[in-house]
């Protein structure tokens, strides 16, 4: 069985009533959540009164997710430079945040947590890798400090680079706390990085969550892609949830809407097209927000 739930940043809320708010507009799949847990540490939303919102709600957090300081997706280019880890300046910052967020998750019971690496190079000898390799070690190790894993959000890199990053990162980390990965088959497309279906059968062994969200390619090299509502993109959603089924028992599936006006009724229509292709196989939970 596959729990459902809603990425907390894709209802845009201004706090934890509104986030309960909106996860209730989302149907069953509102009743579970990726919280992002920045807004958390850094105090703009009350710790205790979003535990509380959410208790009473009946809604079950599935996640964490962090955001890293500086980045700026305004283009593939800008992007590049400033996502994840890569950026030094602001590297010294990045590592305290996932101290801080590792705790943040130990106290509320939060065993996964997701972020960007950043566009990791693809060449060995390139040495911005073993710098960002570095880094990516000290966080993984900041959150196993608090019996916490770790996963990247796939997309910034074709599949074969990020398993090349995944096998090294293995070598060097804490046992049982290597790195994992969020599976987003959108990204791979907003990227231009390769099939999502045949990045996920590469990917599989390592992946502890998946991201559903759909998106189109550029008609134009250089630039980006176009997210769209789940079932309208081009993910070929029986094959790569065949994958799914087959491969990743158990693997919690969240919903991430970032484009459009209606984010309450995209994440209903991927629902929707969930509970087309694993119905039976897919925990809904009842009750709650």
């Amino acid at each position: 069985m596959h729990d459902v739930g809603v990425c907390s940043w894709s209802l845009k809320p201004d706090g934890p009533a509104q986030l309960v708010e909106r996860l209730r507009a989302c149907g069953p799949a509102g009743r579970a959540v990726q919280i992002a847990l920045d807004p958390i540490r850094e105090e703009r939303w009350d710790e205790h009164a979003t535990r509380g919102a959410l208790a009473a709600a009946g809604v079950r957090v599935l996640s964490g997710m962090m955001g890293t300081r500086g980045e700026n997706y305004a283009t593939l280019e800008t992007i590049r430079a400033t996502g994840g880890v890569r950026a030094d300046e602001h590297w010294p910052a990045n590592l305290a945040a996932a101290r801080g967020n590792a705790r943040l998750a130990r106290a509320w019971g939060i065993d996964l947590v997701t972020f960007h690496a950043g566009f990791l190079p693809h060449e060995a000898a390139d040495p911005l890798r073993a710098v960002m390799l570095d880094r990516l070690r000290q966080m993984t190790c900041a959150f196993a400090d608090e019996g916490v894993r770790i996963a990247f959000e796939t997309g910034q890199e074709d599949a074969p680079t990020l398993l090349g990053v995944l096998d090294e990162l293995a070598a060097v980390c804490p046992p049982g706390f290597a790195p994992g990965v969020n599976f987003d088959p959108a990204n791979m497309i907003l990227y231009g990085m390769g099939d999502p279906v045949a990045a996920l059968s590469l990917l599989a062994p390592h992946v502890r969550q998946v991201h559903i969200k759909d998106a189109l390619p550029t008609r134009r090299p250089g630039i980006w892609g176009t997210e769209v509502v789940v079932g309208t993109g081009a993910v070929d959603w029986a094959r790569f949830l065949a994958v799914v089924e087959a491969r990743l028992p158990g693997v919690a599936l969240v919903i991430e809407r970032e484009a459009g006006a209606d984010r309450g009724g995209d994440i209903l229509a991927a629902a929707d097209v969930l509970a087309r292709h694993l119905s039976g196989r897919i925990r809904l939970l009842e009750g709650g927000a």
